[in-house]
């Protein structure tokens, strides 16, 4: 292995918004020299890109937390060997869940997929059928993506999965009932607070609530565990201050 630098670029990318924060990270593990590092600091833990990084390029990501929990999770990336890492061309983003840890899967896919654009396609590697993953996808996102198997062999199934269109976020014909500011709350009271306003809301009603940060992980939490349907939509966007309205759709 070359010898580290002695110096470590450090990157706060939890002013940018998540899709910006995920392209800055990934080129700068792109254009990383071997042996060499750098740090980010993120809002939430980042397990995901871990993930995402040894998909395109093997097994030669170094990841260590330095800082676990809250908003602040720093983390030193390093590249330990050199590789090439494959290049995308009829797709958009590759998850090689081989890779991952399988109690993570749901996580993974729901945190990527949230992120992508329209049109976009994310390759989805496994060793067995992920069926609760796909079955989730039939429930939640029906009509707006489209799921290929491109191979099913008995130890390598490859899917594509494309969002065909944006997400709705937004409706008519609502009433928001409660309205909470959780930003003096610490982060386990946070969950909580947010779940049973959910849990109180009727089909048809909402609730707005303002953090200080983007609560993108607990929209991609809902989108994977909740059994009924909702939309999400940002009324104010950071960077301090950060305002959500959750509906409870009538399905």
């Amino acid at each position: 292995m070359n010898k580290q630098k002695s110096t470590t670029e450090e990157w706060d990318v939890r002013t940018l918004i998540p899709i910006e924060r995920h392209k800055k990270l990934i080129q700068l593990f792109k254009e990383l020299p071997t042996g060499s590092s750098f740090i980010f600091i993120n809002d939430h833990d980042p397990i995901p890109l871990y993930y995402e990084f040894r998909s395109i390029y093997g097994d030669v990501v170094g990841w260590d937390y330095l800082n676990r929990g809250g908003r602040d999770w720093k983390v030193k990336v390093t590249r330990t060997e050199d590789s090439k890492g494959r290049e995308f061309t009829d797709i958009s983003t590759l998850m090689d869940l081989r890779k991952a840890d399988k109690k993570e899967w749901k996580h993974v896919i729901f945190h990527r997929y949230g992120m992508m654009e329209q049109g976009d396609t994310m390759e989805v590697i496994a060793s067995e059928d992920p069926v609760e993953i796909h079955n989730i996808f039939i429930k939640k996102f029906e009509g707006k993506h489209t799921w290929i198997y491109k191979k099913k062999d008995p130890d390598e199934y490859v899917i594509h999965i494309t969002k065909e269109v944006k997400s709705g976020l937004g409706d008519d014909g609502f009433s928001i009932v409660n309205e909470m500011d959780i930003r003096s709350y610490t982060p386990t009271e946070r969950h909580e607070m947010f779940y049973k306003a959910f849990e109180d809301i009727k089909p048809g009603e909402a609730f707005e609530f303002v953090n200080d940060h983007d609560p993108k992980p607990l929209y991609y939490q809902m989108e994977a565990e909740s059994e009924e349907p909702f939309r999400w939509e940002y009324l104010e966007e950071g960077p301090e201050k950060w305002k959500v309205r959750v509906i409870k759709t009538k399905g």
